[in-house]
């Protein structure tokens, strides 16, 4: 079953490293001014966005694949339909511990194939008002 209690949701908000995928450059959308929010807030976000070279003032990563550091839970800021190959490519990972589908985003055969491989799923949930709310 994907996380939905406040006390796993809250749990999870205590990682530190979240890779973006789909981290926008452009201030306004969602997936800009959410991973931005996370930022400020004391996470190491690094975005992955095969379409820009830096954004807050970060390198960008092409893949999660490229990303050489530790990640601990991967925030998708893309549409549902290609949710299924990014978290194929999160469970080629072992350190992602959480895979998390933004707000309108979500994908059940694939949650429930990253949950067989025991990592924790959050869908269809924004990720700053769950800190808002949680955390903050």
């Amino acid at each position: 079953m994907p996380v939905e209690s406040t006390a796993e949701i809250a749990e999870i908000l205590e990682y530190e490293t979240i890779a973006v995928v789909g981290c926008s450059s452009t201030p306004g959308k969602a997936a800009h001014d959410v991973p931005k929010y996370l930022l400020d807030h004391g996470y190491d976000v690094i975005p992955v966005n095969p379409y820009a070279d830096e954004i807050f003032g970060r390198e960008v990563y092409d893949s999660l694949a490229d990303v050489e550091a530790a990640i601990d839970v991967v925030c998708i800021f893309r549409p549902s339909e290609e949710v299924s190959g990014i978290v194929d490519a999160a469970l080629e990972r072992d350190d992602v511990a959480v895979i998390w589908t933004q707000q309108g985003i979500r994908d059940d055969e694939a949650a429930a194939r990253a949950e067989s491989e025991d990592r924790d799923v959050v869908q269809d949930r924004c990720m700053k008002v769950q800190h808002r709310r949680l955390v903050a």
